[in-house]
């Protein structure tokens, strides 16, 4: 890192400190084993199951995205009551949550009523980036827990259908440029997508339209073979789906983005230039993916009397 980006990074820190409330030495004495704790679970998880990496990181952007990043997330809905975030459609290929449960747990036994079910998500997926060979980065801490989840709310998920255009503008709703939008659509270096995400752009699959243009053939019977197992068949993003990397940029420049969201940041002028960049240049990649992430998780965070620290993370206190 050179002295420029490292005093930005000083100075972000000190906007965190002094804006939000937040500070990574949060923990240090009322739960000093916090870091550990976390680190320790998601480590213990992510060596029996290194596909549950990318579930990590997917899961905090969905929490940060819809009502800041408060844990809303992880809210169970009640029956015959309130339908909470993780049954919509958005989120019910979400995984993972038996991490942040079993966490939750030796802290609650640790430390009762201490440490945030919202800062043990951002924790475990800055953990989960690292455990799968991204950037090593800290994130602060405090934040506290919200009280809504609901469904209705999910409606401001980014869909996979959407443009450049389109992304550009609800990022920057968020306060994110058009260079974090891309920086943050790399965690698509991990994972998978399901047929249903991508089947609109094969034309064996809707005879109403001709297979996306942009979409490169031989890659367009990978992904038809891939749905031919249905709807839920999973393809991955890149050829190294457990490797935090740049290989998803590169896919991107080889018109193989799995998802057309995925595909329009190469296509699209205003954007091509930061794919180019980020496929070239992994260590930059990396700076500027840490930057953002540690912008998301600061989005709405809730403090005093706005949260609580939840006692179980899919119930309200």
């Amino acid at each position: 890192m050179g002295k420029c980006e490292l005093l930005m990074v000083i100075l972000l820190m000190d906007i965190i400190v002094s804006c939000y409330g937040l500070r990574m030495e949060y923990y240090m004495m009322s739960c000093p084993f916090a870091e550990g704790i976390v680190k320790n679970t998601v480590n213990r998880h992510l060596q029996a199951d290194p596909t549950l990496a990318a579930a990590l990181v997917r899961m905090h952007f969905h929490d940060c995205f819809i009502q800041g990043c408060d844990a809303s997330v992880l809210i169970d809905s009640t029956k015959g009551g309130n339908t909470a975030e993780k049954d919509s459609p958005a989120n019910l290929s979400l995984r993972g949550y038996e991490i942040i449960d079993e966490a939750k747990e030796e802290l609650e036994d640790q430390c009762p009523g201490v440490v945030s079910c919202a800062d043990i998500l951002a924790m475990a997926a800055r953990d989960a980036v690292f455990f799968a060979g991204g950037p090593v980065y800290d994130i602060p801490k405090g934040r506290k827990d919200g009280t809504r989840s609901r469904i209705e709310d999910t409606i401001n998920l980014p869909s996979p259908t959407l443009n450049s255009s389109e992304l550009i503008r609800i990022f920057a709703q968020y306060g994110f440029s058009a260079q974090e939008m891309v920086a943050l659509s790399g965690a698509h270096t991990l994972g998978v997508a399901r047929c249903s995400s991508f089947k609109h752009r094969l034309s064996n699959f809707d005879s109403t339209h001709d297979m996306d243009p942009t979409l490169d053939a031989q890659f367009a019977k990978t992904l038809s073979k891939t749905c031919g197992g249905g709807d839920k068949s999973e393809q991955t993003f890149d050829t190294t789906k457990n490797d935090f990397d740049n290989d998803y940029y590169n896919a991107l420049q080889r018109k193989s983005g799995v998802l057309f969201s995925d595909q329009t940041l190469y296509n699209s002028p205003r954007t091509r230039g930061i794919v180019n960049g980020y496929a070239f240049n992994q260590a930059m990649f990396f700076l500027d993916f840490q930057q953002a992430m540690l912008k998301m998780g600061l989005l709405d965070v809730k403090q005093g009397s706005n949260g609580e620290v939840r006692t179980n993370c899919r119930i309200i206190n």
